[in-house]
């Protein structure tokens, strides 16, 4: 069985490694190590939780412990997709470089930049960054590459989704030829076997398991959830979330719960809170302040659930996750892998519940043909007393509502019926400002029968219609009533209705 101590790794690491309680490498450290000692470039294909991280910081502290920085000039650089990963490797610097005199920063967002600079112009030997904050500052003319002789990137298939491959282009492109290139994924997409050709010579590739594959200690199951009307499909969708974590209670000590949009991941927190579960959001809108909270209170307990974007899919180390429930079913299945490789981890038993809508049986599908195994499909009686055929559990009251609402539309036809009436009555009011349109309405309805309301309310309606009729003030054909050169001006004169006349009269003798 091979150890650490067969590694080559210089007296100090090995220290350090043994301080921290490990002793045996994982595959993909006992693959990785040999050949980055020896300067060669490094490909690593492994699953999340197999101890990438490790993998090149080790020998990167053994290499980078001979030489001295220089201001401004990093001699290794990290490049890691979010900001919880980067500060995460970090910490690990910290750890296995505790007897190794090595300064390192870390340029991420949501930190100063004056912080940062002071740390850059005294001079690195590791620079670990996210790719936007590093060339914001290369831009700003506070950093070179020029120097650099190793480079790692983390996590390059999270880099991709990201967005990121422009980026990481570019810092390849400034940093010198002869640099050391250390590369892990946990899936090798087109697009990363093309940038693995470009910008690496002659790599040592290891493959510790086949690509986007998970681990055989979580246990899998998903639970198809039919809402019983659309408008109640979120609500339907966040109690059937609750009764999957109340049937887990027994078992789950703590759970990392998925949503695919950042804005379900701050309703779902909120609706686990008020329902009495510990739960607190974590995301990519958040200050950095913030998700540094959230994340040191998820590790040491204090916080049980914690709701997330992708943001905490790739690389976090967060050691005893019992359970990872996938809230929303991933758009990508390569997701679905780096999400439940969050549980079960360093060997640990995991569990993996996710919950599929009619919609997502699709992405369901594609995942099950990544993975090449059908995910158990879970009891929803058994595990959530719930009736998956109707939706949720309490079809009772979803029945009494649907009730309720058939009888509410019945109201609106006597609604509709007196905005109805009201229309005759303005048209009365209007007649009775114009006496001779009233007169003429009186004297046609003493000559005929009575007849019945809508009979009476066309009349009504008709006796408004002379009112209407009367010559109106004539619009040129520049329209809105802008007349050109040849446009004649009507004024009141002859053309001016008797009933306007005889009602200036009245005014006078009143």
């Amino acid at each position: 069985m091979t150890k650490f101590a067969d590694l080559k790794l210089s007296p100090k690491v090995l220290k350090a490694v043994e301080e921290a309680g490990y002793e045996v490498p994982t595959p993909i450290q006992a693959g990785a190590i040999p050949p980055a000692l020896e300067g060669r470039d490094v490909l690593g294909i492994a699953q999340t939780g197999t101890g990438k991280t490790a993998s090149f910081t080790l020998p990167m502290i053994t290499m980078l412990a001979r030489g001295r920085a220089r201001a401004r000039m990093p001699r290794s650089l990290v490049l890691c997709p979010t900001r919880e990963l980067a500060a995460q490797v970090a910490e690990n610097f910290d750890t296995y470089a505790k007897h190794v005199r090595l300064s390192k920063a870390l340029l991420i967002g949501g930190v100063s930049f004056k912080e940062q600079d002071q740390l850059i112009d005294r001079g690195v030997d590791v620079l670990i960054a996210t790719p936007g904050r590093l060339l914001d500052h290369f831009e700003r003319g506070k950093l070179l590459l020029t120097g650099v002789q190793i480079m790692v990137v983390d996590e390059a298939d999270r880099m991709l989704d990201m967005g990121f491959i422009p980026d990481i282009e570019r810092i390849f492109g400034l940093t010198p030829f002869t640099r050391q290139t250390l590369f892990f994924s946990a899936t090798m997409a087109p697009e990363i076997e093309r940038i693995t050709n470009t910008f690496l010579s002659n790599p040592e590739r290891i493959e510790v398991a086949r690509q986007a594959t998970a681990s055989e200690t979580i246990t899998q199951s998903v639970a198809m959830f039919k809402p019983s009307r659309r408008d109640r499909a979120a609500s339907e969708k966040r109690k059937l979330l609750r009764q999957m974590i109340e049937a887990e209670a027994d078992r789950c000590k703590n759970a990392i719960i998925f949503c695919n949009r950042k804005v379900d991941v701050d309703i779902v927190a909120k609706s686990m809170k008020k329902y009495g579960l510990d739960a607190a959001p974590i995301h990519g809108d958040l200050d950095q302040s913030q998700r540094t909270r959230t994340l040191d209170g998820f590790r040491d307990g204090t916080l049980r659930f914690l709701v997330a974007s992708d943001v905490a899919a790739r690389g976090l180390d967060i050691p005893a996750v019992s359970h990872v429930i996938n809230y929303d079913v991933p758009g990508h299945p390569e997701d679905y892998v780096h999400r439940i490789g969050r549980t079960g981890r360093a060997g640990l038993e995991g569990t993996a519940l996710m919950i599929c809508e009619p919609r997502d049986e699709k992405n369901l599908a594609a995942i099950e043909r990544l993975i090449e195994k059908e995910i158990p499909r879970a009891d929803a009686d058994a595990e959530t007393g719930t009736d998956m055929g109707t939706g949720t559990a309490g079809a009772k009251d979803s029945r009494k509502d649907d009730a309720a609402a058939q009888d509410a539309p019945q109201e609106k036809p006597k609604r509709s019926r007196s905005r109805r009436k009201a229309k005759p009555e303005t048209a009365e009011d209007t007649a009775q400002a114009r006496p001779d349109a009233t007169s003429r309405a009186a004297t046609d309805q003493r000559s005929e029968t009575p007849v019945q309301d809508d009979a009476k309310r066309a009349e009504r309606d008709d006796t408004a219609k002379p009112a209407s009729e009367e010559p109106k003030p004539q619009r040129g054909r520049g329209g809105r009533g802008r007349g050109g050169k040849d446009d004649k001006v009507v004024g009141m004169g002859d053309h001016m209705p008797g009933f306007i006349a005889k009602s200036f009269d009245e005014r006078k003798t009143g």
